[in-house]
Order: structure tokens, then sequence, then C-alpha cells
């Protein structure tokens, strides 16, 4: 008989029987792992792109509705974020059913100096959240000579 040492990968993971995946999320969220944490980025997967004038970030959201939404500015940080609360509560004759679910998610951005932030535009349509983030023009930057003393 032959012994064969076999690397077990499961080994110090906690197993529920239930599937491999919810045992692998539950144990990647424990442990501070990154499924777990990639599964909630997908909730607000962004695009971005630019032109000579602006740049855009298309937000997938779909599922909230306008007044979900708060966009916040400070300093140079974008903070984009969304939050959505549902309750159902029927009561029949012979049975009460409570579903509830909450969904949210925040996304922030480090701005380049040369963004315009008086002029930004949000717009939400068919579950894409779309902000414009235009460019101040060469004309339009300041230029200013600093003394030395």
């Amino acid at each position: 008989m032959t012994l064969v040492k076999v690397n077990n990968p499961q080994k110090g993971k906690l197993s529920f029987g239930l599937s491999p995946l919810f045992d692998e999320a539950f144990n990647d969220f424990i442990n501070g792992g990154t499924s777990y944490r990639s599964a909630l980025s997908k909730n607000a997967a962004v695009n971005i792109h630019e032109n000579e004038n602006s740049f855009f970030l298309e937000f997938s959201a779909p599922g909230f509705d306008k007044s979900d939404f708060k966009i916040n500015l400070d300093n140079s940080n974008l903070v984009v974020s969304a939050e959505k609360k549902t309750d159902v509560n029927e009561q029949e004759k012979n049975y009460t059913r409570k579903e509830f679910s909450y969904v949210a998610f925040s996304r922030s951005f480090t701005l380049p100096q040369n963004i315009n932030t008086e002029e930004i535009k949000a717009e939400y349509k068919n579950g894409i959240l779309n902000l414009e983030l235009p460019k101040i023009s060469d004309t339009k930057k300041q230029v200013k000579e600093i003394s030395i003393s």
C-alpha cells in the first residue's frame, strides 16, 4: 500500500452542504476574502470614458428610483451612493407574508483639477445613472504669477 499526501484546499473552512458557491462566499466573508466584496461591487458597476470636453461616468443601477441616489462633492472627492429599502406585508385570512430587502452601494472618486464642479450634470434613465463632469477649458484656467519674497 502506498500513502499519498493530499493537499486539501477545504481544510479550515466551514461547510454547510448547501452549495459550493454559498460555502465559498460565506468563508470569504468570514475570512475577509474577495469573493464577497466583488459580489457587492457588481451592484455598482461603473463605466468611465472621456472626450475633449468632459468625463462621463455610467453606473449600472437597475431597480433604483431617482430619489434613492445621493451625489456629494467634497473638495475633489465625488461620492455616489444609493440605498433602497422595501418592506411588503400582506395579511390574508389564514396567513401572513412579510418580505423585506435592502440594497445599497457607495462609490467614491477623486476628481482631477480640471473639472468644472459647478457644471456637473446627472441623469437617471432605464437603470443607468449618467454623470457628466465637464472639463475646464484652457481659456477658463486661471493663470497666476507668484512672487518670491
